[in-house]
Order: C-alpha cells, then sequence, then structure tokens
C-alpha cells in the first residue's frame, strides 16, 4: 500500500500529530474499511499511545471528516483555478482531467477513503462534504455549458455529462495501485481525450 504523505497533503493541518495520526487512518480506513478501524488502530500505526488521539479529534469520525473535508476542498480549489486560467473550455477541460485523474491515481489510497467512506460521516458533516461536491460538479457544469455555448462540445444532457466526468476521475482510485499501467501523468492525457470525444469535440 501506498503510504500517505502527511506534509503534501495536509500542509495546513497543526500539528504534525494531526497530520501522522490522519495518514495512519488513510492507511487503516483503506486497509479494514472505517466501521471495522479502532482508534486504537490509528494511534498505534501512527506511533502514538492510544489516547493520542483524543488530543487532536474528538472521535474517530472526526479523522475521516478531516481527511474527506480536505480532499474535497483540495479538488475544488485545483478546478477553480484551473478553469480562472484558461477561458477556452477545450483546454480547460483537458487540463482539469489531466490533473484530476492523475491525483486519484497518485493518490489512490486517501482518494479511496475520500471519495468512498462518506456514508461513515455524521450527518452535519456528511452535508458540508456533500457541499463541497456540489459545487465542484457546478464548475464543471459551467465549463461544458460554456464549451456548448461556444459550440466545441455537444452533449445531450449537462448534467449527465458533468457527472460523467468526475466519475471517470473518481473511479480511478478504485482499481489504480502501484503496480499499474501507465503513469498517473500518462493516464490523466488518455483520460482527458476521452473525455473530450465523449462530450463530443472534434479536433
Amino acid at each position: 500500500m501506498t503510504r500517505a504523505l502527511p506534509d503534501e497533503l495536509w500542509p495546513d493541518v497543526r500539528p504534525e500529530a494531526a497530520r501522522r495520526l490522519m495518514a495512519a487512518a488513510v492507511e487503516s480506513f483503506a486497509e479494514r474499511g472505517y466501521h471495522a478501524t479502532t482508534t486504537r488502530d490509528i494511534a498505534t500505526a501512527a506511533g502514538m499511545s492510544p489516547a493520542a488521539l483524543y488530543v487532536h479529534f474528538p472521535a474517530k469520525s472526526a479523522v475521516l471528516f478531516a481527511i474527506s473535508r480536505g480532499g474535497h476542498e483540495r479538488m475544488l480549489v485545483m478546478i477553480e483555478s484551473i478553469i480562472a486560467a484558461d477561458p477556452d473550455p477545450v483546454g480547460a477541460m483537458r487540463t482539469m482531467v489531466e490533473k484530476f485523474v492523475a491525483w486519484h491515481a497518485k493518490r489512490h489510497v486517501v482518494a479511496r477513503v475520500v471519495q468512498h467512506e462518506l456514508a461513515a460521516l455524521p450527518p452535519a458533516d456528511y452535508e458540508v462534504v456533500a457541499d463541497l461536491r456540489r459545487r465542484t460538479e457546478q464548475l464543471v457544469r459551467d465549463l461544458i455549458t460554456r464549451g456548448v455555448e461556444g459550440s466545441v462540445f455537444t452533449v445531450p444532457d449537462i448534467r449527465t455529462a458533468a457527472r460523467a466526468v468526475l466519475s471517470l476521475g473518481v473511479d480511478v482510485a478504485r482499481w489504480y495501485s502501484p503496480s499499474s499501467k501507465p503513469s498517473p501523468t500518462v493516464l490523466g492525457r488518455q483520460y482527458a481525450e476521452l473525455v473530450l470525444s465523449m462530450l463530443g469535440h472534434r479536433a
């Protein structure tokens, strides 16, 4: 299993011990599932005493929330910046898919937890993450809409197309592994071409 890198994944989380706990939780959740993982499992994997988790998080669910919120916020910011930097819908879509897919491949362990353990979140925390997902999907819908209005995309339903674009990237985390081919970067480029074709773009 590819180890999560606390400093890279959560550079803004303080103190460093909290990042270590989040990284340990990612690996434990990915290996055992959220419900089968105990707080002792997480603390032990982080090299801490069983009680250490409660110094930084009020409950196991709070660790999952921090992981999931952080991943979704990162994707939202990434997509916002890509779209803002490129007024061309085709160019923006290509770059977005390349980076979105590459991230889910390169960080497939944390991405699997971020995307597939949502049902374990308490209702209030789930709604925070769900709002981030809605905002992300809206950005992609707006981008596709611009492409349709500019006659560079042709799709029967914009909402369905946006969900399909995001689902393709998210699903990479389900099957990708360190031995998978091609590399995350190359896979991102391949998926970008597939998505543009799916959206009816013809070079």
